[in-house]
């Protein structure tokens, strides 16, 4: 009796194990479906020659000749393109960003997508990465991939970037991490990367931190994930506006006499992030344009120009004195999208602060 009710749970096991192995099977059929919206940039660049990787023009490739120089997205996943614009990312500009982020939370919203991909120029692929992070709407990964090189040159990385990255969005390891940004084979979460070098397809990384995790062949795999509040979990809604507040970054270096403030409170800004010197230092010539500033409700947050480190609240300023945010470890572009963002809830520096402490 005993060996009959084993034989039938070895029986039972092994049924069980095939239909495992039949559910996770990559046939056709069951490959993520994952959507590609492109806004341009050098992955849909191209060169004057197999040797041009600088001095090429920018964004001219739409997003289905993206899609068809890469057959193998096939073999990975059901992927369909949309074209979102058509820039070099350091045109940028806030409608761009609000048009993309929607179209983010509208396609996650349906069943039948499963991640997102978004080509971007590398310029400003990092505030894209961070600006959505704070905004969408839904834990399916979204992976911001970019090129170092047009298509057109010799090793061009585009095409296995876009590769990599649509497995990336396809995978069960990237939901809920936040939005991802992934070149050069290392995947990087969009809070903390920043390109690094001018034209080395190693630029993007996340000095101190780090990456979250690397490719190794055709798999992610992840070392880490992020703790700061992300997509779902932030409090912005962007579903409804048409605009962001202008916040503007002032750059603190020798001699500085102040004035830009000055011409940018004239013009109306609601936001500063002051770029200052080592530990967010401002210099005693600004203070006055500043607190001008703050007279007209500007709300000014110490970031630093250094590149790494956290800035101290209450370290180089006395920031509960003059209503100063203190920025965290963010860069000036960086601190510059989460005071946008803010701004469209409150303008208290107090419960700003809160904010840079959480994102």
């Amino acid at each position: 009796m005993n060996r009959k009710i084993y034989i039938s749970l070895a029986i039972l096991c092994v049924l069980v194990l095939s239909l495992q192995a039949a559910c996770f099977a990559r046939t056709p059929d069951k490959l993520p479906n994952v959507k590609i919206l492109a806004t341009g940039g050098t992955i849909a660049g191209s060169g004057a020659t197999n040797t041009t990787t600088v001095g090429y023009t920018a964004a001219v490739t739409p997003v289905d000749a993206l899609i068809n120089n890469v057959p193998e997205l096939k073999k990975i996943a059901n992927v369909s393109g949309e074209q979102i614009s058509q820039i070099a990312s350091e045109n940028m500009t806030n409608e761009v960003w609000l048009k993309l982020a929607k179209q983010v939370n509208t396609l996650l919203s349906q069943d039948d997508v499963d991640g997102i991909v978004i080509t971007h120029g590398t310029d400003t692929l990092e505030e894209t990465a961070y600006f959505l992070n704070l905004v969408v709407k839904s834990e399916k990964p979204v992976v911001v991939v970019g090129s170092m090189r047009p298509p057109t040159a010799m090793s061009a990385d585009g095409m296995l970037n876009l590769y990599r990255a649509t497995i990336l969005a396809g995978s069960r390891e990237a939901a809920g991490k936040g939005v991802l940004v992934m070149l050069n084979d290392t995947i990087h979460a969009g809070r903390d990367v920043t390109k690094t070098i001018t034209d080395r397809v190693d630029t993007f990384r996340a000095p101190e931190i780090g990456p979250l995790g690397f490719f190794t062949g055709d798999k992610p795999v992840f070392y880490r994930a992020p703790l700061r509040k992300h997509t779902v979990f932030t409090e912005f809604d962007i579903s409804q506006l048409t605009d962001l507040p202008r916040v503007d970054i002032v750059y603190h270096y020798a001699n500085n006499t102040g004035d830009v403030i000055k011409a940018l409170t004239q013009a109306g800004v609601k936001g500063i992030v002051h770029a200052g010197t080592g530990n967010g230092s401002i210099g005693k010539v600004e203070y006055p344009a500043v607190e001008a500033a703050q007279e007209k409700g500007v709300v000014i947050v110490r970031s630093a120009r250094v590149g790494n480190g956290i800035v101290a609240r209450n370290g180089e300023a006395n920031d509960d004195k003059y209503n100063f945010v203190a920025g965290d470890n963010l860069n000036p572009q960086k601190a510059r999208i989460l005071l946008m963002l803010a701004l469209t809830k409150t303008s208290n520096p107090e419960d700003i602060q809160r904010m840079f402490w959480e994102y």
